[in-house]
Order: C-alpha cells, then sequence, then structure tokens
C-alpha cells in the first residue's frame, strides 16, 4: 500500500522536474533577449535588395529595418549568414532568435513558425538573360531549362507553371539567387525565378545583363519574418511587431521601402495565413 501511494507523488516530482528542465532551457524568448541585450537573427545574404554583401558588408533592407527594430526594442542586433536550407532549421535548433528572410507567408507555413506582421509582397517572376529576344511572355518557357529557389514557395510555383505548358520546362534547383543568376547569365538556363523585388533589383543593378520577362505567375502573397512556433517565442514576436508598427507609423518603413524597392506600398498589420 505504501508503495502505491507512493508512486503518483513520484511521478508527479519527475514531471514538475522535467517541466522546469524545460522552462529553464527555453526561457520566455523576449525576457532572453533583453537579458542579453542581443537580438541575434538568421539569414541569407544572396537575396538582393533584402540581404547581401556589398564590398565585404551587409547591405539591404534587411539590416537597414533590423536596425530601426533593434532601437526600438534597445537592443543590439547580429546577423548570422548561412545557406537558406539551413536557416529555418538553425532557428529550431535555437541557434538564433528570429529569421529575417523574409519568408512567404503560407498556411502550412504558419503551422509551424510564428510571422510577423507583413513586411513586403511576394509575387513571382522571371529573369532572362538581357539580349534574349526569344522569351517575350512567361510561358515561352515551355521545353526550356529553368531555375528556382530551393525551399521557396516561387519553386513550387514555377513547377506548377512548368507542368502546366503544352511541352513541360525542365526546373533546376539552386540553394542562393547568387548560383542560379551565374547560370543564367552562362545560359546554362534560359531564366531565373524569383520574387519580383529580387529579379527587379538584379535587372536594375546589371541592365546589359539581365532583363525581366513581362508578367508575373503564382498567387501574390505576402512575406514576414520568422519566430518559433512555441509559447516562449510568442512575446518576442509581438515585441518585434511592436516595433514594426511603430516604425510603419512614423515614416521610417515607407522610406526603406522607396530606398530599396523603388516605392512604398501600405501592408496589412496582420493577415489570414489560411488564404494561402
Amino acid at each position: 500500500m505504501k508503495r502505491q501511494k507512493c508512486f503518483p507523488l513520484g511521478l508527479a516530482s519527475v514531471v514538475a522536474i522535467s517541466f522546469l528542465s524545460a522552462g529553464a532551457l527555453y526561457a520566455d524568448d523576449l525576457q532572453t533577449v533583453r537579458d542579453r541585450g542581443e537580438l541575434l537573427v538568421g539569414t541569407e545574404m544572396q537575396y538582393a535588395p533584402y540581404d547581401f554583401l556589398e564590398d565585404g558588408k551587409q547591405v539591404g533592407f534587411n539590416p537597414d529595418l533590423f536596425a530601426e527594430i533593434g532601437k526600438e526594442m534597445k537592443v543590439k542586433v547580429t546577423f548570422s549568414d548561412l545557406p537558406w536550407p539551413s536557416v529555418l532549421p538553425g532557428l529550431e535548433a535555437h541557434k538564433f532568435d528570429i529569421v529575417a528572410g523574409p519568408v512567404s507567408i503560407t498556411k502550412e507555413r504558419a503551422e509551424r513558425y510564428h510571422f510577423t506582421s507583413p513586411i513586403g509582397e511576394s509575387a513571382f517572376n522571371l529573369l532572362k538573360q538581357a539580349k534574349d529576344d526569344k522569351l517575350n511572355k512567361i510561358e515561352d518557357i515551355a521545353g526550356k531549362t529553368v531555375g528556382g529557389l530551393r525551399s521557396e514557395v516561387s519553386l513550387d510555383e514555377l513547377k506548377t507553371l512548368a507542368a502546366s505548358l503544352p511541352e513541360k520546362a525542365e526546373v533546376r534547383e539552386y540553394v542562393d539567387s547568387s548560383q542560379g543568376n551565374a547560370d543564367l547569365a552562362a545560359g546554362r538556363i534560359v531564366a531565373f525565378a524569383n520574387q519580383t523585388s529580387n529579379n527587379g533589383y538584379t535587372a536594375a543593378l546589371r541592365p546589359k545583363v539581365f532583363a525581366i520577362v513581362p508578367g508575373t505567375f503564382g498567387e501574390l502573397r505576402y512575406v514576414g519574418y520568422v519566430g518559433r512556433k512555441d509559447p516562449e517565442s510568442d512575446t518576442l514576436i509581438a515585441a518585434v511587431n511592436d516595433a514594426i508598427a511603430a516604425i510603419k507609423k512614423d515614416g521610417r518603413f515607407a522610406k526603406l521601402q522607396k530606398k530599396w524597392f523603388g516605392s512604398a506600398k501600405d501592408l496589412p498589420a496582420v493577415i489570414d495565413p489560411t488564404r494561402y
């Protein structure tokens, strides 16, 4: 009888100890950031105009916006540069607090990750060689070889497009935009799919090498920054959202949009990810 009475107490103690251990390992993310005085951000610096290297220095919309977020939150911002397929796994492994990306907001991703307020739109188009006079509309890629970014919604949309054409296009996958653009410039693919902001920036930067194929494809979406989908991350994402709201309200956000995208657009504070 004594052993039967003691067993529930022992089990409760084990559960309590396990709970405390988990709490100690993964404390409230916002409090951890404040105690540290530093917000750790995972990104890929091969994604102009959001995040890229220029003369060895990180530049783009992401570092500019996170500099303002850091001011609002009164913390230092430190970036980690990784190949894109490693960024979200790194977030889940607690190597950093948030992912810059940005990442297209979808129902499937929202079930796994916690998104911030939208910081941009996500429409897709094709980049081609400037001298190519055969690609005059998106459907002209039929029967040809094109490229897209691995682990990106644009790749899924490109595959759907490629399969829908009278003659299916072959789709090659790349880990970053630089590799895809290099193969395009060398003629190994005829077009490279990406967000309109990325391809537009590349074409404007190198007009003698690249041009945009007229038109867009896929569903218009929004993009945001990404946190872990767990209770410990809720307060951190809320604080980042508060910072973004303040930056939008006083005009700093619009200035950054004009600087990196050429124009400013109003974005919703919240969207329903089940739409996508």
